[in-house]
């Protein structure tokens, strides 16, 4: 009798604002990532892979949906992800895995689950409206939460910090987790593992900020042409009045290296808990990122733009029926919904509604064959601070455009122009592929109707916020359940049957 085939465990393990420029798993001849290395060494890595929304919450909610931000109004760091939205946790859910997070999602909401049959720990980030932008203010700054250049200027080592607790009890509970899988045989199971490194302030433990030297960190090219939205994000930033010093430059750098550094020792945690758990060879790992850092780029720092810095993503893939080598196909975050459904065993039985607005395509294809031809566009949308109106970029093949309606298009061939320096936009000879592009966007979009939505749910959300303020506080902000009475050792339990059940591999008495 034929055994029904077992579905392959899927662990996702997140950074926050990595690009892959940035690791050695991507050829930088600095930064040390041994543990994602060895992932890559024997699965897929994919080269051109980008976020949807080159910002935190928008882009997770990309990530988990399947979907654009524009169809599901997840704008912003303050916007709702609303709770009737699928994600892949419902349907892989659906498909029997067990579904966990540990770490950072930023939920903003009263749905901090969304298909998560369980949670291990809170979020980092506040899950209200308080982050709420204001597009027909777009100009005035909002001191209390946009980025300025303090984590650049006090940029250095520290023994703790709140982004190093947090992501240390991330790991720990993921890791116990596991563990527990492990022993009380559940499968399959779907975990979702996010951490806040790399992410600014450039803040690192002194071992990891040890394995770099100072004189040897590259510096940022900075001699790229200018364009409107680099300017706002200049002013945003506070980048057009606060210059820091090169070495204070070099500091942030070697910190942001310290901490993929990091980040890549969580992913070696973690591999080494699937494997002393007897469970590596029947999981599928996926790592990647919400978007990336620009880092002294053009002058700019953190993300919010759609250079290739702040918008392309590591994305390696490994496990059971992985393949091994390089992609290059152009592919995104709501690329990786579709995929956990075929690999969970495919899609033909599931409700409509798990998949019928997805934006993505299953990776699988690629993950068997690296080479096989996509042939597919890449969208992503921004419309959060530092603009006034909707901007989308498009990548198809070579090519990345950038539309906004207040600004002049831009047209890159990324592949010969990696540093994006010239603006073929007005080149005649690539007037075809623009005139693509252009109709594609208008395919797409309807830039004004989405603006008009945008400054809508501002004005909504910023009015609830107000009212959230008075009176008593009811926070969405998720409290890990734990009950201490039912760990380790209680006069409830036996000792004994605790220590049996907790040690794995379970002891096996001596045949001599």
């Amino acid at each position: 009798m034929n055994q029904p085939q077992r579905k392959p465990n899927i662990v996702v393990i997140m950074a926050d604002q990595l690009a892959p420029h940035f690791c050695g798993t991507y050829d930088h001849p600095l930064v040390q990532t041994p543990h994602m290395d060895a992932l890559a060494a024997r699965g897929v890595r994919f080269d051109a892979a980008y976020c949807n929304a080159p910002l935190c919450a928008p882009s997770r909610f990309s990530f988990m949906s399947g979907q654009l931000i524009s169809k599901i109004a997840g704008y912003d760091n303050a916007s709702e992800f609303k709770a009737s939205i699928p994600t892949f946790a419902h349907a892989l859910r659906h498909m029997g895995y067990r579904t966990c997070l540990s770490g950072k999602m930023h939920f903003v909401g009263p749905d901090q689950m969304h298909g998560f049959e369980e949670r291990l720990t809170t979020d980092i980030y506040p899950s209200d409206h308080a982050w709420t932008p204001d597009w027909e203010a777009a100009d005035e700054r909002i001191d209390k939460w946009y980025h300025n250049m303090d984590s650049v200027k006090e940029a250095g080592t520290a023994a703790t910090t709140f982004q190093i607790e947090y992501d240390d009890e991330t790991c720990f509970f993921a890791r116990r987790r596991i563990m527990e899988y492990a022993m009380n045989s559940v499968e399959p199971f779907s975990m979702v593992i996010s951490f806040i490194h790399p992410h600014d302030p450039y803040v690192a433990r002194p071992e990891w900020w040890d394995l770099y030297q100072s004189d040897e960190i590259d510096l940022p090219n900075t001699d790229a042409p200018s364009d409107p939205h680099t300017e706002r994000l200049r002013v945003g930033i506070e980048a057009d009045v606060v210059q820091p010093t090169e070495q204070e430059i070099r500091n942030a750098r070697q910190a942001y290296y310290a901490n993929v550094s990091y980040f890549d020792s969580k992913i070696g945690e973690l591999v080494k808990a699937l494997d002393e758990s007897h469970q590596l060879d029947n999981t599928i790992i996926i790592v990647t990122s919400d978007h990336g850092d620009m880092l002294g780029e053009r002058g700019l720092w953190y993300k919010m733009n759609f250079f290739e810095h702040s918008a392309r993503v590591p994305m390696v893939i490994a496990g059971p029926g992985v393949s091994h080598g390089v992609c290059d196909e152009p592919v995104s975050l709501v690329d990786l919904y579709p995929t956990f459904v075929d690999l969970a065993g495919g899609a033909d039985e599931m409700p409509e509604g798990f998949t019928a607005n997805l934006d993505g395509r299953s990776l699988v294809p690629l993950l068997q064959n690296p080479s096989t031809e996509f042939s597919g566009e890449v969208i992503a949308e921004y419309c959060a601070e530092c603009a006034s109106h909707p901007m989308l970029m498009i990548r198809v093949g070579d090519y990345k455009f950038i539309h906004c309606d207040v600004d002049p298009d831009q047209l890159f061939n990324v592949v010969s122009d990696p540093r994006e320096l010239i603006n073929l936009a007005a080149d005649p000879e690539h007037a075809d592929t623009l005139a693509s592009f252009k109709a594609r966007v208008d395919a797409h979009w309807d830039s004004e109707a989405l603006r008009e939505a945008v400054i809508k749910t501002q004005h909504q959300r910023r009015a609830v916020h107000a009212a959230m303020e008075q009176g008593a506080l009811t926070s969405w902000d998720y409290q890990p359940p734990r009950d201490a009475s039912q760990e380790f050792v209680r006069n409830h339990m036996d000792w004994t049957v605790a220590a049996e059940k907790t040690r794995f591999p379970p002891f096996k008495p001596s045949e001599s």
